[in-house]
């Protein structure tokens, strides 16, 4: 979130040891090798750090250390940090340390063309061939009960917190475990329940306070799939269409009796006949984050500082989950259901909820429709920046949909044909969509030497 200008023009001004950046999506891996490659014309000779929950070993070996000839290090989380700078400080193993990075870095380039020589994807004609095949019937189509944008203000915290999952709280703390049995690891399990009782303390401040704003902002439309697009409605009547979302199909082999999925297929053709629905959500719990976490920070207490934005995290994801069972209701799928906290936390329900920057959908810039439909920077004040973070952080957004066959899955790597196929749907430049969707493309866009792709027939394409 901030600019590759500011970076190097502080770098310097203040005359750094060393240059770090941390991305949270996949957009920052972009910018990371933009950096990396600004820093190489602007004569730089500073060690380039490399971290984030979106990086690793493989991709900055790969993408950003060639774009700068001087040390580009991989750190895998801030824990490790001060070893790796610490070498790197230091002149006397300076030159050591880095030469064994790039060797590290030249093994992993190795193996990862010698991997991509082994795959092969379909052509997109061959993997649209291979859709998800579903027995459309009527009964498996459920009837929203009102259709249109619906917005909740100031959400109860205390109904929120029985949906949180707290696992993922203490893997924020480098703690490794399902909660509740992280109690009983003998290793981890007593300061898990002193970080977990210390979280129930300020997590009763928060809600009895209301520190935090919680809001929401949801629709449900009309819709129908056309290809590996779903169309928007403005009504039933389904004469316009409002917008259109884009999805993205899996290209990898894969055995004759499995499907190339995508999105898309999870929603009845529109030459079914079949009238069907597609729900949008944006949801935050991240207003007032900032200034409690400011006030901590000004005692130097950066222990509840960090322990408020975690808090923050989790009721973000508790009110996606909560909002997410009183859609299935309104949907009229959902009154059924007798479902335990920890039978929603594994998803036992009907239904999916993927979010745009996910495996099943990595396109960032797919949010930006559910801004526009649901005005949500209007109705929830949740921002998007240049490279579509979310701002708050403690949001959530994503696509609701209802067929009982719909499932999670990873789009995986994506071949130029798909891509070209992609951006005159989309209408948007190809440069920019392979910006966007760098980290799943199968080929080098600088060079555009598609690695042949394979289909049954035994030739190459």
């Amino acid at each position: 979130m901030v600019s590759c200008e500011k970076i190097l023009t502080t770098a310097r001004e203040l005359n750094v040891d060393l240059i770090g950046l941390s991305g949270l999506i996949t957009p920052s891996l972009e910018e990371m090798t933009h950096v990396a490659k600004e820093m190489k014309r602007q004569g730089f000779s500073t060690p380039l750090l490399i971290g984030g929950a979106t990086t690793s070993k493989t991709h900055t070996a790969i993408k950003i250390a060639p774009s700068y000839h001087h040390p580009v290090v991989h750190v895998l989380d801030a824990s490790r940090a001060v070893g790796v700078v610490a070498q790197l400080i230091n002149p006397n193993i300076k030159e050591t340390f880095a030469a064994q990075n790039r060797e590290d870095q030249s093994r992993l380039v190795a193996a990862h063309l010698s991997s991509r020589t082994q795959q092969s994807l379909l052509p997109i004609s061959e993997a649209r061939a291979r859709r998800t095949r579903i027995d459309w019937r009527p009964d498996d189509i459920p009837q929203t009960k009102s259709t249109g944008i619906f917005t909740i203000k100031n959400f109860a915290l205390d109904q929120i917190v029985p949906f949180i999952d707290w696992s993922p709280f203490f893997h924020t703390w480098e703690l490794r475990g399902r909660f509740p049995a992280i109690f009983e690891d003998a290793t981890v399990g007593p300061k898990a329940k002193e970080l977990f009782n210390d979280a129930q303390q300020l997590l009763s401040q928060i809600v009895e306070q209301n520190l935090f704003q919680a809001h929401a902002v949801y629709g449900l439309f009309p819709a129908n799939s056309v290809g590996d697009d779903i169309e928007l409605y403005t009504d039933e009547t389904r004469a316009t269409v409002l917008r259109t979302l884009h999805t993205l199909r899996q290209q990898m082999e894969k055995q004759p009796s499995e499907y190339n999925h995508a999105l898309a297929d999870f929603i009845a053709p529109k030459d079914s006949g079949l009238k069907d629905h597609v729900g949008l959500f944006a949801v935050t719990t991240g207003h007032g984050v900032d200034a409690l976490a400011k006030e901590f920070e000004a005692e130097h207490d950066d222990y509840n500082s960090i322990m408020a934005k975690a808090l923050a995290d989790r009721l973000a994801e508790a009110l996606a989950e909560c909002l997410h069972k009183k859609i299935r209701e309104e949907w009229g799928f959902g009154m059924s259901e007798s479902l335990s906290n920890d039978d929603l936390i594994r998803e036992r329900y009907r239904g999916i909820r993927p979010a745009p920057g996910y495996p099943a959908c990595p396109d960032h810039t797919e949010k930006q429709l559910i801004w526009e439909i649901l005005d949500v920077e209007k109705n929830t004040g949740i921002k998007l920046t240049e490279s579509f973070a979310m701002w708050p952080a403690s949001s959530v957004s994503g696509l609701y949909f209802a067929h009982p066959e719909s499932k999670y899955f990873a789009v995986g790597k994506l071949g130029r044909d798909q891509v070209l196929d992609y951006h005159q749907r989309k209408g948007i430049d190809l440069p920019t969509i392979e910006r966007w969707l760098s980290p799943n493309l199968f080929y080098d866009p600088e060079t555009v030497n598609t690695p042949p792709v394979s289909c049954s027939c035994g030739s190459s394409h």
